[in-house]
């Protein structure tokens, strides 16, 4: 695992701890994706879920969708991460929810 790799990852779990302390989400389910698979392949297997997941609309329903998977996928450090077609997913589903991430 390459030390970006290693440091999306981290986010991911940071994702879950605060998801769980502010929005009083247990993403269960997301964590132990992470866990197995690691952080990247996690991410890259939400994103291709149509319809997106029951944790975006949690996140949504809370007005965190910062908290995403698909608004870390496009922070410009992970750009690197994943394909241009992840990231117009991740763009257009955000956007579908009238979120624009900080970029």
């Amino acid at each position: 695992m390459t030390h970006l790799e290693n440091r999306f990852e981290q986010e991911m779990l940071t994702i879950y701890f605060l998801a769980k302390k502010e929005c009083g989400y247990n993403a269960t389910r997301f964590l132990q994706l992470v866990s197995e698979k690691g952080g990247l392949a996690a991410a890259k297997q939400l994103i291709r879920k149509e319809g997106g997941t029951e944790g975006f609309a949690t996140l949504w329903e809370h007005h965190r969708l910062d908290l995403s998977v698909e608004a870390h996928v496009l922070k410009p450090e992970y750009a690197d991460l994943f394909t241009e077609e992840e990231r117009r997913i991740c763009q257009e589903r955000l956007a579908q929810f009238g979120y624009r991430p900080e970029l």
